[in-house]
This record gives structure tokens, sequence and C-alpha cells, in this order.
């Protein structure tokens, strides 16, 4: 198969699956994107408000195709766009829109009734959301590029927002079992939404439904999907097990490996219970803001997953990009960068060959 945006898939193909196998090449995979000039950029009409921002096929279509074609896609990249308006489908919560994002309102729960965070298919959002999807698919065609998979929370994560997060961990404490049972259920809702949404790309016509490509581009040679847990900052090892982990495993039987985005230093503490999951096999981090940038600072938690067999995918600023090369695992690491240019993209391509060949790993 070949992508109109990238016309090295099949090379891309062949070096993600190796990485997949954790097998040894001249350098490890990046994902290398750069800005490249448009002759011709599609005009994009303003948003008649915050909503529209996000769910308008005539603001977001050409804004998206803009993105796609004013990319270099270089190294290992999928070429792709992520809609954030997937956080519309929100397990029966309210969103709200601003310039940035897309939030929630908080609503009451009684813990004497069924857990009403359900998603409901033929809610007006989720149309809404299905409008948006088929427009970008007939932009993106059969394989000009990835229609980017739903990017959307965990329920885990879902429900802290939708009830507060005060009210959440109040509610794992004071109604653990309710609580177990509302992000199940509400997880097997996610569950369900995500094949249907796949199902409902191909019937749209576009090809290219393996792989993720969201927030976070990956693709594997086979399932993988993304899962987070940003409330696990605030958990005990044995809330995270109760409470999270159980989502984590259903996720998996339904959707395959695991792809984690772990976030920050407070969430570390769960280092040791994630390496040890089986079908976990990339790990991402993300540092606080108040801990050094991805980068040399935290090569030795790279190493510790490596060591447990994971690959690791590390978004980072290029200058930072050398000494991992050089001291980390390149058959299981998964770099993200963006550049100035291509040529600059390029350059870096052939430096990493170089520095690969001085790696010498060998498992300590």
């Amino acid at each position: 198969m070949t992508i109109r945006y990238k016309p090295d898939w099949p090379e891309t193909q062949r070096r993600l699956t190796a990485l997949w196998h954790g097998e040894r090449l001249d350098r490890p995979c990046i994902n290398l994107r750069a800005p490249q000039p448009l002759d011709e950029p599609l005009p994009v009409p303003p948003p008649a408000n915050d909503e529209a921002r996000w769910l308008d096929p005539g603001h977001v279509i050409p804004s998206a195709l803009n993105a796609v074609r004013g990319t270099w896609w270089g190294g290992e990249t999928i070429p792709g766009y992520h809609l954030m308006a997937n956080w519309v489908n929100c397990l029966g919560g309210t969103p709200r829109f601003s310039p940035e994002t897309i939030w929630f309102e908080t609503r009451p729960v009684a813990f004497t009734q069924p857990s009403p965070f359900r998603h409901d298919p033929d809610n007006p959002w989720t149309r809404k959301y299905l409008n948006l999807i088929a427009a970008l698919c007939q932009a993106a065609g059969r394989d000009d590029f990835f229609v980017a998979a739903a990017a959307g929370l965990p329920a885990n994560d879902l429900l802290s927002m939708v009830m507060g997060t005060e009210a959440f961990l109040f509610a794992l404490n004071d109604h653990p079992d309710w609580m177990r049972e509302a992000i199940l259920a509400g997880a097997r809702d996610r569950l369900a939404l995500v094949t249907a949404l796949a199902e409902f790309k191909r019937r749209c016509g576009h090809a290219l439904t393996n792989g993720m490509t969201g927030w976070m581009p990956f693709w594997a040679p086979e399932p993988v999907s993304g899962f987070q847990s940003d409330v696990s900052c605030m958990l005990s090892p044995a809330m995270f097990d109760r409470f999270v982990v159980p989502e984590m495993e259903l996720a998996s039987a339904a959707g395959g490996a695991i792809w984690y985005h772990l976030d920050g230093g407070d969430a570390l503490q769960h280092l040791p219970r994630l390496l040890s999951l089986p079908f976990l096999r990339v790990l991402q981090y993300t540092p606080a803001p108040c801990e050094p940038p991805n980068g040399p600072a935290h090569v030795e938690m790279y190493k510790r997953a490596q060591a447990a067999g994971k690959i690791v995918h590390i978004e980072l600023p290029p200058p930072n990009i050398e000494p991992l090369v050089r001291e980390l695992d390149p058959a299981r690491l998964m770099l993200q960068a963006w550049c100035s240019s291509r040529a600059e993209g390029e350059q870096l391509l052939d430096r990493m060959v170089r520095w690969t060949a001085a790696n010498t790993w060998k498992g300590r």
C-alpha cells in the first residue's frame, strides 16, 4: 500500500514492525515532523463559536488539510490528523468548549442508583462527531492520510472529570464497589464506541484503519490501543490495582496490546505494576512542568522500562536526542520530535545512524 503523504510507507512499516519485534536496525525509529510551505493553502472560515471550532466541518476540514499538506512526515511518522472532538463522547457528560480545549460539566451522583456514566450512541454530540468524521474521511480519501483513531479518555479519567476530582476520590473510598463497576461499565461502552467508529470509517471508504494515530502517533503490525490514568497520580498502588488495572485488562482483551501514557513524576509510583503487565507493550512518559524535559534526566527510568521488555516512546527536543540514541536500546526506542525544516530533519536522521553505530547497548 502507498500513502499519498508518506511515499516511503512500506519502509516505514518495515522499521515499525522491526521495533515491535525488538529487532535492531541502523537507527531507532523516530516520529519526525517539520513544517513545509504550502503553495495554495485552503481558506479556513472562522468558526461561528467555540463549539464550531471543534465540530464544524466547514472550519475543521480545511484546517486539517492545511496541517497535513503543510507537514513533512519524516522518519517513521504516520501522516494523520488528530480530532480532539471525540471528547464530546463523554459517557453522558455535558461538554463545554473553549478556544483551547473541550472540558466537561460536573454532575452529582446518586450511589443508590445504577451508574449514569454510560454512552448513548444516539446522543446529539455523537451525531455531530460522526458528521465530522465522515467529512474528514471524504477529505482523506481511501489512503491519502490516516484519519486518526478516536482520541478520548478511558473511563477512569473521564469519570474523575465529569464527577469532579474531589468527588471521584471520595467515592473511591466511600463507594468502592459502585465505582469499580461504574468504571468498568463506562469502559465497555467506550470500547463499543471505538469499534463502531472504526467500522464507520470503513463504511465511509477510508482504508487506513490499522494503527493508533491519535495525539501520540504510533503504528504496530497488530492491534494496539492507547490508555492512560492521569488521575492515578492521586491513587495509591492498591487503588490503582483495584480501579485502573481492571479497565486496562478489559481494554487489552478487546483491543490487543496497550500503549500507555504515564503523566508526571507523581504517577511513577505505579511504574513497577505497569512494567509487570504483559499486554503493556509501549510506555510513553510526559514529565510534569516542574521536572526536566524528556531526555538524559530520565534515562534510568527508560532503561528500567526497556529492561522489562517495553518499548519507550519519548517526545523530546532535538538537542536531547543524541544521548538517548547512544545510551538506550535502539531496538526498543521510539522517539518523537519537531524540526524547524525538512533539511534539519534529514540531517538529524543521518546523525542518528552514526550515533547508533557507536551505541554499545548489551542489555545492561
